[in-house]
């Protein structure tokens, strides 16, 4: 049997009752935030279509997943974890955003090719800026997305080891390692000279090469196979680790990547995550 899972923040009774109509059946279960049918057959394109009308995220799975089976879950940061573009507040600072956040916009959608040089432009117009703008954006504009701490939460409960790995800054990745429960965090090095930041960024970035080496190490030291990890990323840069991944899930993504990947979720949080998973789906339900 194939199940079919949807959700939002706030289901309507109304997005059930269509899909109740097109499936042709009620479904076994509904809550708050999530309803689910077993069915023999699911007609994906139909689904697909009245998602996209209802606004509403759906997953079809075609055989019972758990959670615990799992080893590793491996998280972009930026608009994936957290709400915001970390370089994109940054620049702020230095009246840059629009020309820093365009770019960095052109290139999670993969406009731009070459992340690293991509990255050296940006991180060039920040030259001069005082190290306390880093804490001010870390004060002041950063945020966990919706679920976050439920979800790494119940990972930790099930087993799953935890790896963020950013072509962000480590100023910001080791602060959410410690704040999110992370047991690793890989981020880019800014340059700093004099309490002031140089333009520069370390001799290694983290491009999506990077990133997919760093998941293989990690999964590596944990005797793990590819098909017991998993990858959430929003952009272009996170293709290769998420291709690598067995379950790769699109974070309210751009279209490249949601074309790409297992599930995608454009408007349930991060413990959306959960509803894909048999032996979590149920905490969706019951809140």
């Amino acid at each position: 049997m194939k199940r079919l899972v949807l959700q939002h923040p706030g289901l309507r009774p109304a997005s059930v009752n269509a899909f109740e109509q097109l499936l042709g059946v009620a479904p076994t279960d509904v809550g708050p935030r999530l309803a689910q049918w077993s069915l023999g057959q699911i007609d994906e394109t139909a689904v697909r279509d009245l998602a996209r009308r209802e606004a509403i995220d759906w997953a079809v799975l075609d055989r019972p997943r758990r959670l615990a089976d799992f080893g590793l879950m491996a998280f972009d940061m930026d608009s994936t974890v957290i709400n915001i573009e970390c370089i994109d507040e940054i620049a702020d600072f230095a009246g840059r955003k629009a020309e820093v956040s365009a770019i960095t916009a052109a290139t999670m959608r993969g406009e731009i090719r070459g992340f690293e040089e991509s990255l050296r432009q940006r991180v060039a117009l920040l030259a001069g800026l005082p190290v306390q703008v880093l804490e001010q954006v870390y004060a002041e504009r950063l945020q966990p997305n919706p679920g976050a701490e439920v979800l790494m939460a119940a990972a930790r409960r099930a087993g799953v080891r935890l790896l963020l790995v950013s072509g962000g800054f480590t100023f910001f990745t080791e602060r959410l390692r410690e704040r999110l429960g992370f047991d690793w965090a890989h981020g880019n090095v800014l340059d700093i000279q004099d309490g002031r930041l140089t333009g520069k960024v370390g001799t290694r970035v983290i491009d999506a090469q990077a990133k997919l080496d760093i998941l293989r190490r990690h999964a590596d030291g944990l005797g793990l196979a590819p098909d017991a990890t998993i990858a959430v990323g929003d952009g272009a840069n996170d293709l290769l680790m998420m291709g690598h991944a067995g379950l790769s899930i699109a974070y309210h993504a751009k279209p490249v990547v949601q074309a790409s990947t297992s599930h995608a979720l454009n408007h349930a949080g991060l413990d959306g995550i959960l509803g894909l998973f048999d032996d979590t789906r149920e905490r969706l339900l019951a809140t």
